[in-house]
């Protein structure tokens, strides 16, 4: 029978098992090119050995059997490995009894897509943003080592530091260096399998699954690629569930030599609920930390997206925004974007007089918003002539637990973090005491009119370490 009748077959049984499958399953395994037929035979491309033994293992049986039905006889599918780096003259031709024996070839191009004969432009990875590029990254003193590292691991994915975690506040620019990695390796590496997601997404993906009973979909999807990248990672404190998928996933992964990227919120030490055996794979790698961009950092990150912008904005309002804005990277660009849609819908330049104007109230709350947990125990502790670690400790004592409801106290009036958050910050203490502490003092200053103006006193000298960082 000519080869073209059981190409017929070879497509029709892909059909079949893309619909029987389902879209994730199928997209994973079957990237695979028909390549020619002899009388018994159906011989097929895949990119390496590894994959090779999984179709074997896992869908070796399936696939005769669909084409089986489909043609009436009885044929055998055989695999060509073509690695993405080797010309098609160099492929060999393996024996249906060579199909098995892998395990001695490694495990290169693990996950990876069907391989092309011929280089082809790339398109956008659906996960990633285009504009979160290494070369969009301004590095400077708050963040040099951590873009360095990820600079390193996008040119070597796997071979060191992987893990790797960036953690740090928001808008600093985790995520942009996380996908920096991503877009590198999408972009330079043969056909690579990079995933981005956030936390959030992969626990609710893996809830999902669990409903649909399509676990081994999800398991394959995620064990079985080059670069993961997964996004806020604090968000499983108490997901013990996707705790234990994502530890089994990052075993798979790092056994078989593929990068891990993660980002989170604050150092892993710090995340509660966390199952021991998962924090020590986060710090088994490197940990870097992304700390406020200083000012002549600040000013370069608004030079670059002013030259983005295409809008002109002098050195002198650049300077402007840097002096006054020290939170980080994102309120910089929300100020700067405020400035250039003025100008174009005004149609007027942006000068020191105007940036000033439309930028007040953002100035204003800039300046309280540096305002740290750190910064309010360091200025209670040296209020009452107690250390830090006194004001965070378990010490119940009286000296103590009074400025340490202040403490509370102030940190929920002048900022945003939840009770359960500033419990944590606190020493790990549960939220119910944070509101307790509230409450004594609420209590306190309706019959102690000093500790009002205490208080105040508290608050006015901890803005003001804040508004100088």
């Amino acid at each position: 029978m000519g080869s073209w009748n059981y190409r017929v077959f070879w497509d029709e049984a892909l059909n079949q098992a893309k619909t029987e499958l389902g879209e994730h399953e199928y997209a994973m395994w079957f990237n695979i090119e028909y390549v020619s037929s002899t009388e018994s035979s159906i011989v097929v491309q895949v990119p390496s050995s590894f994959y090779r033994d999984q179709l074997v293992r896992q869908y070796q049986n399936y696939l005769e059997s669909k084409i089986h039905e489909l043609s009436g006889k009885a044929i055998k599918v055989e695999y060509l490995v073509v690695k993405p780096n080797m010309a098609p003259s160099t492929a060999t031709h393996p024996a249906p009894s060579q199909a098995v024996q892998a395990k001695d070839e490694g495990q290169e191009g693990l996950g990876q897509r069907r391989p092309s004969l011929a280089p082809r432009e790339k398109g956008k990875h659906p996960q990633l943003r285009t504009d979160y590029t290494f070369e969009n990254f301004v590095i400077g003193d708050n963040n040099g080592f951590a873009a360095n590292a990820a600079l390193a691991i996008s040119k070597n994915p796997g071979t060191s530091y992987n893990p790797f975690l960036i953690y740090g506040g928001v808008g600093l620019g985790k995520t942009h260096l996380m996908q920096s990695i991503g877009n590198r390796v999408w972009t330079e590496q043969a056909k690579p399998k990079v995933i981005c997601i956030t936390a959030e997404e992969f626990t609710n993906e893996f809830i999902q699954s669990i409903h649909d009973k399509t676990t081994q979909n999800f398991k394959n999807k995620y064990r079985y690629v080059d670069v993961l990248l997964i996004d806020d990672i604090h968000f499983l404190q108490n997901k013990l569930g996707s705790q234990e998928e994502l530890f089994h996933t990052f075993n798979a992964l790092y056994d078989a030599n593929k990068q891990m990227v993660f980002t989170c919120d604050r150092p892993v030490s710090e995340l509660k609920n966390l199952s021991d055996r998962l924090r020590s794979r986060f710090e088994r790698g490197l940990n870097v930390d992304l700390q406020p961009p200083n000012f002549e950092t600040r000013c370069a990150i608004l030079k670059k997206k002013v030259e983005a912008s295409l809008v002109a904005v002098d050195q002198e309002v650049v300077e402007i925004i840097a002096k006054n804005i020290s939170t980080n990277v994102r309120d910089l660009e929300a100020a700067l974007t405020k400035l250039v849609a003025y100008s174009q819908l005004v149609h007027k330049d942006i000068t020191r007089e105007i940036a000033q104007n439309q930028l007040k109230d953002v100035f204003s709350q800039s300046k309280h918003g540096n305002v740290t947990i750190d910064n309010i125990l360091r200025v209670v502790a040296d209020h009452f002539k107690l250390s830090y670690s006194d004001l965070k400790g378990k010490k119940r004592t009286k000296n103590i637990a009074g400025p340490r409801q202040i403490a509370m106290y102030i940190a929920r009036e002048i900022t945003e973090y939840s009770t359960t958050e500033l419990g944590f910050e606190f020493g790990g203490r549960d939220h119910t005491t944070v509101m307790h502490a509230c409450q004594k003092i609420e209590e306190r200053l309706k019959l102690d009119p000093n500790l009002e103006s205490s208080i105040q006193g508290l608050i006015r000298a901890v803005k003001d370490i804040s508004s100088k960082v």
